[in-house]
């Protein structure tokens, strides 16, 4: 009776485990992916979700994060205060583990169910029909060059005045509808785009903004300096849109910022690229790239000065080890480069730029 009983217990362990391998056996395929899961199901979900969280002002994702952290909080406390009363048995052991197995499973399942499966899909590769290559030096230089260009002529044009958050995030909305009648798989229906409510708490960990796949919605630390938040916010709605890898999101944002009719939306796409190429090319030629940091507009340098400033500010012992964190969540997910997988957005736009003929 006790093994028919402890089996049953198990029920629910295993079918959350065998519903985790048909997922990853599904997601073996790329093709499958983009086609029944991406094409198919994906929107259905991605849409649903944001219907029921976009008209709340605020965070159901952040919510539900705090009220998770709280209840683990919560048992851990009781779990030790069992163990100090030696109240601790093989029987509540069981159950514990039981109960935790069960959760994992089921977050895990959710993740990937929600959102996750797209980290296996063609991508946007498959749908512009362009495929990123390693680079020359010469060519990336060249690419940097015309962003010093583009990041110069969008500063020297920008308003004095910064834009409210709602009205950043209506300008993303309005760059993504200006750029699907070009691409229409980056339409982007049912919004749903809010601002962090660890918003302080990013600075310190290093996250400009992250996407939650239980909520369906686009998170932007709101607190980071105004001239970032603009591609932060068009990056986190190519996460919505199904572009799980850090690099096609960066080149989804891309798309759409570029296309903006708002000045901040395309001096904050250009600037944020800038940084990313000008890095790469430090690590090429530090010499080169000296000279190309000196040829951006005396404004543009104070963006950055304060942009330095602030990171300076929120420096932390702590914040290394939570990026190292991302860095293998990342490398498990289907991005090997880890981290560096945000610069290699500049592999896209060259091929963008190749194919095309225009940045």
């Amino acid at each position: 009776m006790n093994w028919k009983n402890g089996l049953k217990q198990l029920y629910l362990p295993l079918i959350l485990l065998a519903s985790i391998l048909f997922v990853t056996w599904f997601s073996i395929n790329p093709l499958r992916v983009e086609t029944y899961y991406y094409n198919g199901l994906y929107p259905f979900i991605s849409g649903l979700l944001r219907i029921i969280s976009g008209w709340l002002p605020i965070s159901i994702g952040d919510i539900l994060y705090t009220i998770a952290g709280i209840w683990f909080l919560f048992k851990i406390v009781h779990f030790f205060k069992r163990l100090f009363n030696k109240q601790v048995t093989r029987v509540y052991l069981w159950q514990c583990s039981k109960k935790i197995i069960s959760f994992g499973l089921s977050v895990y399942l959710i993740f990937y169910v929600c959102w996750g499966i797209n980290y296996n899909r063609l991508g946007i590769a498959y749908q512009l029909h362009i495929t990123p290559e390693a680079y020359s030096t010469a060519a990336l230089s060249a690419l940097t060059d015309s962003l010093i260009v583009k990041a110069n002529k969008e500063r020297i044009a920008l308003p004095p005045t910064n834009k409210s958050d709602e009205a950043i995030f209506e300008d993303a909305k309005a760059a993504y509808a200006k750029v699907a009648t070009t691409y229409p798989h980056l339409s982007y229906n049912h919004p749903a785009i809010k601002s962090s409510l660890f918003g302080r708490f990013g600075n310190y960990a290093g996250f400009l903004g992250y996407y939650n796949p239980f909520s369906g919605e686009a998170q932007v630390n709101t607190t980071i300096p105004r001239f970032l938040i603009p591609y932060t916010v068009c990056h986190e709605i190519g996460h919505q849109l199904g572009y799980a890898t850090e690099d096609e999101a960066n080149f989804a944002g891309y798309l759409a910022a570029s296309a903006s009719n708002d000045v901040a939306t395309r001096y904050s796409v250009y600037i944020d690229l800038f940084l990313y190429a000008n890095r790469e090319l430090y690590a090429r030629d530090s010499i080169a790239a000296k000279t190309k940091f000196q040829q951006l507009d005396t404004l543009v340098k104070q963006d950055l000065q304060n942009y330095k400033t602030f990171l300076l500010a929120h420096q932390n012992p702590v914040e290394p080890y939570i990026t190292l964190l991302y860095g293998e969540y990342l490398k498990a997910n289907n991005q090997p480069q880890g981290m560096d997988t945000y610069e290699d957005v500049i592999s896209w736009l060259i091929a963008y730029q190749k194919k095309y003929g225009k940045l």
